[in-house]
C-alpha cells in the first residue's frame, strides 16, 4: 500500500502539534563518532541545533522540544498559521528571503534584501500567499533543515550524495496525553540510549538547554568570605544584571507551560523575533515537567517501579494516565505509534478525516487503557 501523501493530512493553514524524524542514510553515525574510522562528527550535531534555532525565528512554527543524536533527530513542532496571518506583507517576504536569499554576504549569510526584491514577492498576490502558507508549513521547515545540513556535510567530506535517508517521518499528536508523552520520549532519548546519565548531561534537548537556563537563573555565592554585606550584594546584583541581559539558550523554543492571560488578544506572537510566538504546550510548570522526566528515567533504569511522588501524581491523574503504565508508553513510544498518536476514539476520527477505515497504530490499545 503506497504510503499517504503528507499534503492529506499536513494542514499548514491548521494548528497542529507533529512528532517528526529524520534519520541519516542508512542510519551511519554521520553526526557522531565512526568506530571504524576513528573520525568524529560530533560538531554536526551543534550545526543542527544552531539550524533548528534560525528556523524558529523565521518560520510561524513553534519548536516545542528536540533531540540530536548521532544518527537521527527528533522534533516536537507546533504549526501557528494563526501567527503567520499577523505578519504584513513585507515581513512574509523577508523571513522568506532569509531562507532563500537573492544575493549573499562573502562569508556566505544572506544579504539584506533589497527594496526590489522584496517588491518581487509583496508585488505578486499568488506568490505572496504561497510563500505565506509555507512559512507555517512543517515539510518546508524539515526541507530548509535537511538540505542545510547535507550540503555542509558533503562539502566537509568533499563527496556528493544522500546525506539523510529520505523524507522525514511525521506522527501527529492529538491529544495532552500523547503530547506529553511524546516528549518525554524525546528528551529522555539519550538517557534510554545510555548515552547520557542524567537529563543534565544530554546534550542537545530540549530539556538541557531549559535545566542549563534554570541554572543559569539561580544565584551563584561570591566564593570570598571576608567580603562585607554590602559588597556581596553588589557583586549578586551584578551577576544578575549579567544574567538578565544574556540570551536565554532555550529561548527560540515554544515556553512549556500554558499560562493564560484573560483578555490577551492576538495569538501570542513573540516580539522577541527569536521564535513564533510565546504560547506554552503543557498544563504544568517546567520544574514538575523536569521533575516527571528525572524519575521515569529512573524507573526505566531500574529493575522495580518505585512509586511515583506525590506532587507528580496529580499530573497524570488528570489526564487519565495510570503510573503503571506510564513508564511503558514513554519506552515504547516510537513503536506503538506510527502515524497519529492518541486514543481510540480521536485515530478513529483522525482516520476519517484522513478517508481512511483505520490507522496503523498498535499503541492506540494501550493508550485507550491507560487513559479515561
Amino acid at each position: 500500500m503506497p504510503r499517504q501523501a503528507r499534503s492529506e493530512y499536513l494542514d499548514p493553514n491548521t494548528v497542529q502539534v507533529i512528532h517528526g524524524v529524520q534519520r541519516c542514510v542508512r542510519r551511519a553515525f554521520l553526526c557522531g563518532s565512526d568506530n571504524a574510522s576513528g573520525n568524529s562528527f560530533e560538531h554536526r550535531r551543534g550545526w543542527v541545533r544552531q539550524r533548528l534555532e534560525f528556523l524558529a525565528s523565521v518560520f510561524g512554527i513553534d519548536c516545542l522540544t528536540y533531540t540530536v543524536l548521532s544518527n537521527h533527530l527528533h522534533l516536537i513542532l507546533r504549526t501557528r498559521p494563526d501567527v503567520v496571518a499577523t505578519w504584513s506583507d513585507d515581513d512574509v517576504a523577508r523571513r522568506w528571503l532569509r531562507l532563500f536569499p537573492v544575493r549573499r554576504l562573502e562569508d556566505g549569510s544572506a544579504a539584506e534584501p533589497a527594496g526590489s526584491e522584496i517588491a518581487t514577492v509583496t508585488g505578486n498576490p499568488g506568490r505572496l500567499a504561497e510563500v505565506r502558507r509555507r512559512l507555517s508549513d512543517v515539510s518546508w521547515w524539515m526541507r530548509c533543515l535537511a538540505e542545510n545540513i547535507a550540503r555542509r556535510a558533503n562539502r566537509e567530506d568533499q563527496c556528493s550524495g544522500r546525506f539523510w535517508e529520505g523524507r522525514f517521518k511525521a506522527q501527529l499528536l492529538l491529544d495532552e496525553a500523547s503530547l506529553l508523552a511524546c516528549a518525554a520520549y524525546v528528551d529522555l532519548n539519550p538517557v534510554r540510549a545510555a548515552l547520557a546519565n542524567s537529563l543534565e548531561e544530554s546534550e542537545y534537548t530540549g530539556a538541557k538547554d531549559r535545566i542549563d537556563d534554570l541554572l543559569d537563573q539561580q544565584p551563584q555565592a561570591s566564593g570570598t568570605k571576608d567580603k562585607n554585606v554590602r559588597q556581596r550584594k553588589e557583586w549578586q546584583a551584578t551577576r544578575a544584571w549579567e544574567r538578565s541581559r544574556r540570551p536565554r539558550k532555550s529561548g527560540w523554543m515554544s515556553p512549556l507551560e500554558i499560562q493564560e492571560t484573560a483578555g490577551s488578544p492576538g495569538p501570542d506572537a513573540s516580539p522577541c523575533g527569536r521564535r513564533a510566538s510565546l504560547r506554552g504546550f503543557m498544563s504544568m510548570s517546567l520544574p514538575q515537567y523536569l521533575e516527571l522526566l528525572d524519575w521515569t528515567g529512573r524507573q526505566l533504569h531500574s529493575r522495580g517501579r518505585g512509586s511515583i511522588p506525590a506532587e507528580l501524581a496529580p499530573i497524570l491523574e488528570r489526564l487519565g494516565l495510570e503510573v503503571g503504565g506510564w513508564c511503558d508508553l514513554v519506552k515504547k513510544f516510537g513503536k506503538l505509534f506510527k502515524r497519529a498518536a492518541g486514543n481510540a476514539e480521536q485515530l478513529a476520527t483522525e482516520a476519517a478525516r484522513r478517508g481512511q477505515s483505520y490507522l496503523q497504530a498498535p499503541g492506540a490499545k494501550l493508550l485507550a487503557v491507560t487513559t479515561n
